[in-house]
């Protein structure tokens, strides 16, 4: 991310903005940037007396104005960070504040807004074009574009690897980009030198089984492969606790969800299956194969179907079944879609 890459290099070169209003989507790269705020901007020693740190949640934007507009002591610059920002009170009278704030900030104070998991509202116009110079959009990464970006953070940090690691990486860990850049920083300190980062040490040092987990399973039950996805079930059934049934119908429900949207479009070519579905185009040949096992009737209604067992799986209608002999019920009623009845 370019602009991310930007803002940090300025910040280590001391070229400071008096605001920063880190919001989006992706939390990943709003506490990188704030980390490193925290890190650059002040000494060690100026850290102690001119830095500090409160929570949405326990503040307002009235106490949090009130601190950016004090003077440091003993140095040049105060760092004010206000972390979980999305869960501040942001009223008209508030909204005003903060525009004339922005208009005119305090050149020793460094404001930080860390406002995860979300957009500043849009409809505040007047409040965003104030903010406009001091606005980080963190946005999702969407799945085409995780194995690239995996790719440079290996190669940044020196890691060689065989072909499609990157890509394996995104498919099995998703977009939840804290947990795969903290696993690869473990992987950099256990790999031995000159050691290529492959399945096997994949699956030892990240936990990814390549034979038993939900993409696996993912992908015996698209090919109506009846021994494979039974035999994973089976196995992951043993293990309730890491393999929730919640988590394996989120990923079912989104496989089919796409499905679905593959057998509405018209253009069915590799690039625009890619850009619709907002895949890698690697992983195309996949959603072509299920599709012409599972019609679009038979799709819909293994979305139902998943909706069944989620609710099951919280304990509607006085379900008393384990995770694992949903998972097999689960299993059993998607590969055999065009056999049994599901209520729509």
């Amino acid at each position: 991310m370019k602009e991310l890459e930007s803002l940090v290099k300025n910040i280590k070169n001391k070229e400071i903005l008096p605001i920063y209003f880190l919001h989006g989507a992706e939390p990943y790269f709003i506490d990188q940037l704030v980390k490193v705020i925290e890190d650059e901007v002040l000494s060690e020693d100026e850290r102690d007396f001119n830095q500090t740190v409160v929570y949405g949640k326990d503040t307002s934007y009235p106490e949090v104005l009130s601190l950016a507009r004090q003077f440091p002591m003993m140095g040049e610059r105060q760092v004010i960070i206000v972390k979980e920002a999305q869960d501040l009170r942001l009223t008209e009278t508030e909204t005003e504040a903060l525009i004339q704030y922005a208009q005119n900030p305090i050149p020793s104070t460094v404001l930080v807004f860390a406002h995860k998991n979300k957009k500043l509202d849009g409809k505040k116009k007047k409040l965003n074009a104030a903010l406009k110079p001091y606005l980080f959009l963190s946005e999702e990464v969407r799945d085409y574009e995780l194995p690239k970006l995996i790719q440079q953070e290996l190669q940044k940090m020196g890691i060689k690897t065989a072909p499609n690691i990157s890509n394996l990486l995104a498919e099995y860990m998703g977009n939840d980009l804290s947990r795969i850049f903290n696993e690869l920083n473990k992987v950099k300190i256990i790999l031995k030198d000159g050691e290529v980062l492959d399945e096997k040490l994949v699956e030892r040092y990240i936990g990814i089984s390549k034979e038993y987990n939900v993409f696996e399973l993912q992908n015996a039950i698209a090919l109506k492969d009846v021994t494979k996805a039974f035999k994973i079930a089976y196995f992951m059934g043993k293990n309730e606790k890491e393999n929730p049934i919640i988590s394996i119908v989120s990923v079912l429900f989104s496989f089919f969800s796409k499905v679905i949207i593959y057998h509405t479009l018209a253009d069915k070519s590799k690039a625009s299956v890619a850009t619709a579905l907002g895949i890698n185009p690697f992983f195309v040949k996949d959603y072509q194969a299920s599709a012409g096992l599972y019609p679009l009737k038979y799709a819909t209604r293994i979305i139902t179907l998943l909706r069944e067992i989620d609710m099951k799986s919280k304990g509607l209608g006085a379900n008393q079944t384990s995770d694992g002999e949903l998972l097999k019920e689960l299993v059993y009623k998607i590969i055999n879609i065009d056999k049994i009845k599901v209520k729509v």
